[in-house]
């Protein structure tokens, strides 16, 4: 893939030549149980094959052919919750086993495939219920997948085990969704296909749909969640936050021979001399993933309440879910990861298919800057600037002595007595002392402005 940054625009790409496998439709969802606080559920995904081209749909080794030639699909629950959208959920994929070859969902022309059940046509669609992908013997870990090709082992670690009710499937703390606890909040569900010829074609970044839902009572210890609204085709969860909050700026990158990443963002005046950053990544399907995240701060800037927030791995996968790490100093506030690749492979990184978010406040308004993205594994290229905002450097207003922001009359009295007690506030000219001279320097200084 070329590199591509572009501000604000659709996350749906519309693929016409090979293979092109979307998520036409999202259902359910299902919720299967809840153990120790933590709810179970799944939702159900239909493919539409809007390419012109077959997409294999093989998951057997006795036609001779490889049993590893079919889609993958991972289902995730977000919620926006005061200007913020974070992951609050992730499954293990359920791997595709027959397509039914369809009409009527994302096309009326449904060409059915020649290879009956082990493959899509253009044109047709494919319904997988959400009970269907909540079936733990036919879901399998994210870690040996790589997103960017498609590719996945045969056969897949886990396969045909299964555990309690929330074992593989989408875990939902209930407290995330609690509705005493999280007024004013939506959430939103998303179905994700990874498929190899869709890849190796070019048309994998329009795999993820999303779909809002809405949490209704509680039942046997979690909330029965459902779906509103029509299935946003084509469009990957992090795109609800600009829907939903206009002033939201999505960046989409595309790391050079690797995958997507969705960089969103927003700043909120606080209203007390502060503002608010908020941000958020997505990483689509880049293989390489992300293991640091920077942005630049002005000279003087104060950051203050930095935060972090990522989703959590389970059911055996092996990946670390220790929060990343944050470091502020004179120019910029910087994420990282708990460790390198090289040192363990398996540390908490900012893998494919998941939402992770980087927040602080700042005493300046936002300007244009470039934020550092820096990749897990390693490559050539190891960092991408990706456009952005930070807060921007605070001038040396050196006339307002009683640094209230403003220049006014008061600032000659608060002179006087930085003057009266010697107070590094008295020193206009910057020559190490207070004197007398300091008084001159300081009608200069106040009449220069700031």
């Amino acid at each position: 893939m070329a590199a591509l940054a572009m501000i604000a625009g659709s996350a749906c790409g519309q693929g016409s030549v090979g293979p092109d496998v979307i998520a036409g439709d999202i259902t359910g969802p299902q919720r299967w149980g809840t153990v120790g606080g933590i709810t179970g559920y799944s939702i159900g995904t239909e493919s539409c094959n809007i390419g012109d081209e077959d997409l294999l749909w093989d998951d057997e080794l006795g036609d001779g052919t490889p049993a590893n030639l079919h889609p993958l699909m991972g289902q995730n629950i977000f919620r926006l919750k005061d200007g913020r959208f974070e992951q609050l959920g992730q499954s293990w994929l359920k791997h595709a086993f027959l397509a039914l070859n369809l009409g009527g969902l994302c096309s009326n022309n449904c060409m059915p495939s020649s290879l009956g059940g082990s493959g899509l046509g253009p044109g047709c669609n494919d319904p997988y219920s959400a009970g269907l992908n909540g079936s733990q013997s036919g879901l399998g870990p994210k870690f040996e997948v790589n997103p960017t090709k498609g590719e996945y082992p045969w056969p897949f670690t886990g396969d045909g085990q299964s555990g309690n009710s929330i074992y593989k499937r989408i875990q939902v703390n209930n407290n995330d969704v609690n509705p005493s606890l999280n007024s004013g909040a939506l959430y939103f569900g998303e179905g994700q296909y990874i498929s190899p010829d869709d890849a190796a074609a070019g048309n994998d970044d329009n795999n993820a749909s999303y779909r809002r839902i809405t949490v209704g009572s509680l039942q046997s210890g979690g909330y029965n969640l459902s779906f509103t609204g029509a299935t946003q085709r084509g469009k990957p969860a992090l795109q609800a936050w600009q829907d939903f909050d206009p002033a939201v700026t999505l960046v989409f990158y595309d790391v050079p021979f690797d995958g997507r990443y969705i960089v969103g963002y927003k700043v909120t005046d606080n209203g007390d001399g502060t503002w608010h950053y908020e941000y958020a990544i997505q990483n689509l399907n880049s293989n390489r993933a992300a293991g640091s995240f920077s942005i630049p701060v002005g000279d003087g800037v104060t950051v203050s309440n930095v935060g972090f927030h990522d989703v959590d791995y389970h059911s055996g996968e092996p990946f670390d879910n220790t929060d990343w790490s944050a470091t502020v100093a004179s120019n910029s506030v910087t994420w990282n990861s708990p460790t390198t690749h090289a040192v363990d492979p398996n540390t908490n990184a900012l893998r494919w298919g998941t939402v992770y978010n980087f927040r602080f406040d700042a005493d300046s308004a936002p300007e244009n800057v470039d934020t550092t993205l820096g990749m897990f594994k390693t490559s050539a290229t190891n960092s991408f600037a990706i456009p952005g905002v930070g807060p921007a450097a605070i001038a040396n207003c050196i006339a307002d002595t009683n640094g209230d922001g403003i220049l006014s009359p008061a600032d000659f009295s608060a002179w006087v007595a930085a003057f009266n007690a010697m107070a590094p506030e008295c020193d206009q000219n910057a020559d190490g002392s207070c004197t007398p001279a300091d008084f001159s320097a300081w009608v200069s200084n106040y009449n220069a402005g700031c």
